[in-house]
């Protein structure tokens, strides 16, 4: 990947032809509402339908767009108070009767439509996972990101997240889709598109403009850090966008206002494109020059010989593939078992 001294070509990385010179993206910064796991399809039902009319009013706004993205959890929203067995149920399939709706959108309009959910899949049966979608112009599903990694410790040991991440069964899913899933790049007419709703490790954006990525999609629920998101654009030269939910009135066990709005587009430079007129559901609409940006774009110049060794080196807090023999039952079982698991040990 990196320059040998060679003549490089433009770019140094894997492409497939652009459609179009520009596109135009819009961020859809809606509300989050936790479906009823009582009333499982009906609330499923009203929130895509939801979802169905906001892609409709990102293409009235303005004109069509070529990409429609949307935070982590549109569709089955989030409860905290949710253990394994209520996860199960409000979780969609990849594919499923709600992508084939979306699927459906997105070919009405010509545009990539991108979005989160908690997803169940037959062959990992028994883990709730955090998987971002991306569907095409023509309806199909081109990317299902998996999430990195959870935060582990972030709750002071009452909770700990339970959703498995491709670092929690890191062994087995680089066995299943290959080490370069690991820090996955969806290449499109559009530009080469990677998502991810971590937060706050560098690193992992810095993996994603290495593979090539040009247009970076994050996703929140419940805020994020406006710093991380311009600095990694600006280290890694990636056009950047990150959604994160809208006020959410009458969602379950929180406020209406859970560190909502902020949702925003920035440039390769890290200079704001444009930002969310407030913290109500609302679009954040931005032009990318891509064809130009290609020409012009090289990969991150590092130099890991500097600091491989530490890197090496370095103990992690957790070890990976924790969640691959053993599916806690809620936040709390979770925090119970990783309690021991820590690698960095105290005195």
């Amino acid at each position: 990947m990196g320059q040998t001294g060679a003549a490089v070509s433009q770019p140094p990385y894997a492409t497939v032809p652009l459609a179009r010179d520009e596109i135009s993206l819009c961020v859809v910064q809606s509300r989050v509402r936790a479906v009823d796991v009582k009333n499982r399809d009906a609330s499923l039902g009203e929130n895509l339908a939801h979802m169905l009319g906001l892609i409709d009013a990102a293409n009235g706004w303005l004109g069509p767009k070529d990409l429609v993205m949307f935070h982590e959890f549109p569709l089955t929203g989030f409860d905290a108070r949710w253990r394994r067995e209520d996860l199960l149920k409000v979780a969609i399939e990849i594919p499923g009767p709600e992508t084939e709706a979306i699927a459906a959108r997105a070919k009405r309009y010509g545009c990539y439509v991108v979005f989160g959910s908690y997803v169940r899949d037959p062959a990992w049966p028994n883990h709730i996972l955090s998987i971002t979608t991306i569907i095409d112009r023509e309806g199909a599903i081109v990317g299902r990101h998996w999430k990195a990694r959870n935060i582990k410790g972030l709750f002071g040991g009452a909770f700990e997240i339970f959703t498995t991440t491709i670092y929690d069964a890191l062994d087995r899913y680089i066995e299943m889709y290959g080490a370069e899933e690991v820090v996955p790049v969806t290449r499109t007419p559009i530009g080469n598109l990677c998502t991810t709703s971590t937060q706050l490790e560098p690193e992992i954006i810095r993996a994603f403009a290495l593979r090539g990525g040009e247009i970076m999609l994050r996703t929140a629920t419940g805020g994020f850090d406006e710093y991380d998101i311009r600095a990694n654009a600006r280290y890694n030269q990636m056009y950047t966008a990150i959604a994160n939910n809208a006020i959410s009135p009458g969602n379950p066990g929180s406020f209406d206002d859970m560190s909502s709005g902020g949702s925003a587009i920035y440039g390769p430079d890290g200079a704001l494109i444009a930002k969310a007129n407030s913290a109500n559901e609302g679009p954040v609409l931005a032009r990318i020059p891509i064809r130009a940006f290609r020409d012009k774009r090289r990969l991150p110049n590092i130099h890991p010989s500097l600091y491989r060794d530490l890197y090496a080196n370095y103990v992690e807090t957790f070890p990976p593939n924790l969640y691959t023999h053993y599916q806690p039952t809620d936040g709390r079982d979770a925090a119970r078992y990783l309690a021991d698991r820590s690698l960095w040990k105290q005195d």
